[in-house]
């Protein structure tokens, strides 16, 4: 494989904007990308999008109002809709630690004080605010089936947390040797699969 390879030299500008659009969020921007980060585990991204435009247009919903605007966009709505409901509070306890430049152990305090936000669930939200700065990787289908594809890895199921890190060592690596940033790359294979640069 060339380094870097043709498609991403076709589609570089157009992700860079993109990640320079991540770290220009105000703060009713950045809690948007926290919401949309709840939603999105087992779901379609630009529809978990749709629901947070959704949910934002109302003041103060209510836990059925949220129940009815998920249940046709994200799957575990039921779930969901709590977790949105609540969301407020996770959001007060995160936002003092968003400063931490420490990006491994920010990530790990997300993890540890937003009910339904993993480390893949923390890392994308941290790089939907543009504070990633290809550190960290979301593990997602689209990463793992890639990795996979590439011979980076045999498994694209994830066993523990331990694993998590492991192969996004593995995923770091493989970028670096495409000399193609991470997350930039993260965009590229996502793009590849759903024909857009997204989020």
């Amino acid at each position: 494989m060339e380094n870097p390879p043709k498609e991403y030299l076709e589609k570089k500008q157009n992700i860079k904007s993109k990640l320079l659009e991540f770290k220009e969020l105000s703060e009713k921007e950045k809690y948007k990308e926290f919401l949309f980060c709840l939603l999105t585990p087992q779901s379609n991204a630009q529809r978990c999008w749709q629901a947070v435009e959704e949910i934002s247009k109302q003041s103060s919903p209510s836990l059925e109002t949220l129940k009815e605007i998920l249940s046709s966009k994200t799957r575990f709505h039921n779930t969901k809709a709590l977790r949105i409901f609540k969301a407020k509070e996770s959001w007060n306890k995160i936002t003092p630690l968003l400063h931490n430049e420490n990006i491994l152990l920010l990530r790990n305090q997300i993890s540890e004080n937003v009910n339904g936000y993993g480390l893949k669930e923390s890392s994308h939200f941290l790089r939907n605010i543009g504070k990633s700065n290809n550190q960290i990787a979301i593990l997602d289908r689209h990463i793992l089936r890639n990795l996979q594809s590439n011979n980076i890895i045999t498994d694209t199921k994830i066993k523990s947390k331990k694993h998590y890190l492991e192969i996004e060592s593995l995923f770091l690596k493989f970028a670096k040797s495409l000399k193609i940033p991470a997350d930039e790359l993260d965009l590229l294979w996502w793009s590849r699969e759903n024909g857009e640069i997204f989020k």
